[in-house]
């Protein structure tokens, strides 16, 4: 009787020895896949979500003016009843 015991007890080292030895395998292989993905991604032409909600700020704020601009453009537009010409201004004296 004795010697099963002990069949069964080395036994259940040998599996609990392997558990373990596949559960390190699998954080290892995880870590190094989050390494290599980190790496690849790194590479590309990728922009933090910071830089983003910055240019998507700037980009806003420019869209403001410009729909500013066209309405004092349009405003001053309404106010000239004739087209405007071009001018040429003529050279002063002092400037020869």
């Amino acid at each position: 009787m004795q010697s099963e015991n002990r069949f069964f007890d080395d036994l259940a080292k040998l599996v609990n020895g392997a558990a373990g030895t596949v559960a390190g395998m699998s954080r290892e292989f995880e870590s190094n896949a989050r390494e290599k993905a980190k790496q690849w991604i790194g590479g590309m032409d990728f922009v933090s979500r910071d830089e983003f909600d910055a240019v998507k700020a700037l980009a806003a704020a420019a869209r403001e003016e410009v729909e500013s601009l066209k309405a004092r453009l349009d405003a001053l537009e309404g106010k000239v009843s004739e087209p405007v010409k071009q001018t040429v201004r003529a050279k002063p004296k002092d400037a020869e």
